[in-house]
């Protein structure tokens, strides 16, 4: 194949995936943002686990990573990369129609309620944590598809990592829009202690519509699957793909990656409102809400907007960085950001946190490119157990919930960030080194 008809083959799916990138990165912030607002509407009988339970919400997501990654690998060998990709987005839709139901059944049944010593809890607070676990399996599945496709397929004048920064651009997208979603269109810019729950209903169900047409269309859509990435049906691998300890430290890097990444896009909110409710609002705004486009945005919600923009400018940039190797740029981006966190520490000062968004933007892009290095025909299979460290999404947050509930508050919970910024950059330096190739 030469190389023009390489760009003719994969130009059309390297935009589809990119696309769904940008789903993933939309639903994945929208559901930590329903954090604050699910805690003033479901979490009232929970007294001072307020932080603990609503950081639940990010927890269940993320959990699916480690179950379901193995999933994705193993369909994208019998079904390929198209039939997998289907799959996962009919589970996105079932996942939607368990957030509509939580709150159908809350809105229906308002005395039905978990009650344990002195906490009471709405059952449909589970369901939408059930909701949550599919639609994160959909996110995870999903996810196992993309990578790997993206660092493979060939698109003229690019190289893998830019691919992944490009992707990652519209994932950041997707995640920069999702706050004004949730604070400004599904509850109208009201402030979090006002927020009800039959709010929710009618923006899932659309949604559920939007992914419908996504698989219709899908379907109609030419997505060659890649040869060289994937085990054939009935291929026996003649190694674990653990044996790779650059995969494997990977895999723990990642897991802090994505844990301080939803530490700060998740929390930072939560962050945002104790520091409100405790000296009131931020002076320089006068209020604790602004007006944007003729919309009525939380402050706390903004702080997450500016965060994940961050994040977006910084994917920008990095789909640019031809020249730069991916392990010097994890090495400037987790310096910085160890940084700029230590700051905010010692300052209290939630916005200095909205600058990480800038530094983490194209770590996983880094981290992923490093892990898979080398690894030809297990590289699919690699792309799923990449996914279980993912689960850092789901335990660094819950643990900084608890931190906070323990500490009193949020300031010192945040050294757990730095925890992992500090091993991302001992892979960046050491961890990443490729000790075993596929033919030892």
């Amino acid at each position: 194949m030469t190389q023009q008809e390489k760009q003719a083959n994969y130009l059309g799916p390297f935009i589809t995936m990119v696309f769904l990138f940008f789903i993933v990165g939309f639903l994945t912030t929208a559901n930590t943002q329903f954090q604050g607002p699910l805690k003033a509407a479901f979490l009232e009988g929970v007294g001072d686990l307020k932080n603990t339970f609503a950081t639940l919400i990010t927890f269940s997501w993320f959990l699916a990573y480690p179950l379901c990654g193995g999933i994705g690998s193993s369909w994208i060998t019998k079904h390929g990369y198209k039939g997998t990709l289907i799959r996962s987005l009919f589970i996105m839709i079932s996942g939607l129609g368990f957030f509509f139901l939580s709150s159908w059944f809350t809105i229906t049944f308002p005395n039905a309620n978990l009650h344990a010593g002195s906490i009471t809890v709405p059952f449909g607070f589970f369901i939408f944590l059930l909701g949550s676990f599919v639609v994160g399996a959909s996110a995870t599945i999903l996810q196992v598809v993309i990578n790997p496709y993206l660092t493979a397929c060939y698109v003229k004048g690019t190289q893998p990592i830019q691919r992944l920064a490009i992707g990652g651009s519209s994932n950041s997208i997707g995640t920069t829009i999702a706050p004004f979603f949730v604070t400004g269109i599904v509850f109208g810019g009201l402030a979090m202690e006002d927020v009800k729950v039959s709010q929710l209903m009618i923006p899932f169900f659309l949604l559920m519509i939007i992914i419908s047409f996504i698989v219709i269309i899908l379907f109609r859509l030419s997505l060659p699957d890649i040869q060289g990435t994937k085990a054939e049906v009935g291929e026996k691998l003649e190694k674990s793909v653990w044996s790779f300890s650059h995969l494997t430290l990977g895999v723990i890097a990642i897991f802090f990656y994505v844990g301080v990444e939803v530490c700060v896009g998740a929390n930072i909110n939560l962050y945002a409102i104790e520091m409100e409710e405790a000296s009131g609002p931020f002076s320089f705004f006068g209020s604790s809400s602004l007006t944007l486009f003729g919309i009525n945005f939380a402050i706390p919600a903004f702080m997450a907007t500016l965060y994940w923009g961050g994040m977006l400018i910084g994917r920008l940039v990095g789909s640019s960085l031809s020249t730069v190797p991916p392990r010097a740029q994890l090495i400037v981006t987790t310096v910085s950001a160890t940084i700029l966190t230590l700051l905010a520490i010692a300052m209290n000062n939630p916005w200095l946190l909205t600058a990480v968004g800038l530094f983490h933007s194209i770590m996983w892009g880094a981290i992923f490119t490093l892990s898979v290095a080398q690894l030809g025909k297990y590289t699919s299979v690699a792309s799923g157990v990449f996914m279980i460290g993912v689960v850092g999404g789901a335990i660094l947050p819950l643990i900084q919930g608890m931190l906070a509930d323990g500490l009193g508050g949020w300031r010192w919970s945040w050294f757990i960030v730095i925890s992992g910024e500090l091993f991302m950059l001992y892979y960046a330096l050491i961890g990443s080194r490729i000790r075993q190739s596929i033919e030892d």
